[in-house]
């Protein structure tokens, strides 16, 4: 399992979300259905399978691999 909190360039501030890659879509089903609409922190966080940017720029972002599935997490 993998996890990245993504950050603001300028000021290195969390930006709210992030991403967390696991080994199989089992797990990423079993964190989704335990986690999505749980509280964290005082705010209540939503927990889902991360969908794919369309082209249109951007910068980075990974692939999933055929083992991996990943997914969202954002109050």
């Amino acid at each position: 399992m993998q996890s990245i909190v993504m950050r603001d360039r300028e000021t290195g501030r969390s930006r709210g979300f992030g991403f967390v890659t696991f080994g199989s879509s089992q797990e990423a089903d079993s964190a989704i259905s335990g986690l999505n609409e749980q509280e964290l922190d005082g705010r209540r966080i939503k927990v889902n399978i991360a969908n794919a940017r369309g082209g249109g720029g951007g910068g980075g972002g990974g692939g999933f691999g055929k083992t991996g599935s990943r997914s969202l997490i954002h109050p």
